[in-house]
């Protein structure tokens, strides 16, 4: 007498474990994005110069103010008329290009490294993935270059303590100044993202990046000045000036026409990027 073996079920159900079902939810997304960011290299030294050009030079620029007053040295025309929030403001010029350069790693290095396709495999619908390493980054570079210039600030205070150029935050427009340049290089971080995006090329982007802020300034300047007058103060760079310049003249914007402005130029850059985004393949 044989006895039969119980069979064991067959089918999908059988050979298939079950797998929990995972969304695609922006949370999520933003949290990869974040972790990507974090886990280069790249990241952390860019951010940590970016974070030093603020601090250092806002130092180094208070310190040769001091110097010359102590010793009795003649004063350049640069620093004849500076204030503790100007020379504290010193290294913004440089942190933006650090702050700027690690926007269009964070988004063009996956398309030179091909991590970008299995990202947009993963999130379909592609645009969250632009939304979150704006957001993602934005925020980085909005709370290192607030807290840099804040920083750099209340160094440059200490310093120039009981000279003509001492400031304390309860002056006029200083604490307006400070956030308007955290905010600025902010912006900077969300339009070095949208470039990488965009351009697909580190080259390419941090090209753009630096011929849109430091060299197209310079070619304006070669126009007549009633073309100069015109077009200036809306360019990004003087746009973005104008969010923390303390005084303003008639050749400048005011802080709240330059965000206006620096703002259509960051959503502009971010709109091409959506649109290469959506219709090119990876």
């Amino acid at each position: 007498m044989s006895t039969v073996a119980p069979s064991r079920a067959t089918g999908p159900a059988a050979e298939r474990p079950a797998r929990p079902v995972h969304r695609v939810t922006g949370a999520r997304v933003l949290r990869s994005e974040w972790a990507k960011m974090w886990s280069l290299r790249s990241t952390w030294i860019t951010s940590g110069l970016g974070l030093l050009f603020l601090i250092a030079f806002g130092l180094i620029a208070a310190y040769q103010f001091r110097s010359r007053i102590t010793s009795g040295r003649p004063m350049d025309r640069d620093f004849a008329d500076a204030t503790a929030l100007g020379l504290s403001l010193f290294g913004t010029n440089f942190a933006q290009l650090a702050l700027g350069v690690l926007g269009v790693l964070v988004a063009a290095g996956e398309y030179s490294t091909g991590m970008i396709r299995s990202t947009l495999a993963a999130v379909p619908r592609r645009l969250p993935v632009l939304w979150s390493k704006a957001a993602a980054y934005g925020a980085v570079a909005l709370l290192l270059g607030t807290f840099g210039v804040f920083v750099a600030f209340l160094a440059d205070s200490r310093i120039l303590a009981g000279t003509r150029a001492a400031m304390t935050l309860s002056d006029a427009g200083v604490l307006r100044s400070l956030l308007g340049a955290g905010l600025y290089l902010g912006l900077v971080g969300v339009i070095g993202v949208a470039l990488g995006a965009l351009l697909r090329s580190v080259a390419g982007g941090i090209s753009v990046l630096v011929a849109s802020l430091m060299l197209v300034p310079g070619l304006v300047s070669l126009l007549p000045s009633s073309w100069q007058d015109t077009i200036s103060p809306y360019l990004p760079s003087h746009a973005g000036e104008a969010m923390f310049a303390l005084q303003h003249d008639a050749s400048t914007l005011s802080p709240s026409a330059g965000l206006l402005v620096f703002v259509l130029w960051t959503v502009a850059v971010l709109a091409g990027a959506a649109v290469r985004l959506v219709r090119s393949d990876a």
